[in-house]
């Protein structure tokens, strides 16, 4: 049995959790400024790319619904949406330039696993100017602290609070 059918989807037990946004005000709009930072001067649909990747890796169902959300108004395809949770096995839907940011987003999402490899970087070295690789890892950075953050406090899919 689910646990729908046992009566507790987890919903009516949970207690509220902190609001981030509101309880620590600086530090969220601190994130909100590292955020912008790291996307000027980027792709957009590779910057959705990136965050889908990270969420799904990240099991964030909050910023994952959020992401291909953003991605589909900003134009991006069904067809390369469905294909990113296998992007490796599904190369030609990719350029290889966002094969290569989407292995970094992987190594650096995935950290504790291993590390960042050194073909992985220096493969996205290859695709990406140094001033826009170091905004390629800021913005991982910051789709992992976001994914974070929603997933501690409990951030419900399909309620996008922005």
């Amino acid at each position: 049995m689910t646990r729908q059918q046992h009566g507790n989807d987890g919903a009516e037990a949970r207690r509220p959790r902190v609001d981030f946004a509101q309880a620590v005000p600086k530090a969220f709009k601190a994130l909100i400024g590292f955020d912008a930072a790291a996307r000027e001067g980027l792709d957009p649909a590779l910057v959705e790319l990136v965050q889908i990747r990270s969420s799904q890796l990240n099991k964030c169902a909050y910023c994952l619904h959020m992401h291909t959300s953003d991605a589909r108004k900003a134009g991006e395809s069904e067809e390369r949406l469905h294909m990113v949770a296998v992007w490796e096995e599904a190369a030609h839907f990719f350029t290889a330039k966002e094969r290569a940011a989407l292995a970094l987003t992987e190594a650096v999402t995935l950290v504790a696993q291993g590390g960042v490899p050194d073909e992985v970087y220096e493969r996205a070295a290859r695709h990406f100017e140094e001033a826009e690789l170091a905004r390629l890892l800021a913005l991982i950075c910051t789709i992992n602290t976001w994914n974070r953050i929603a997933l501690s406090t409990g951030k419900v899919p399909g309620t996008d609070e922005r």
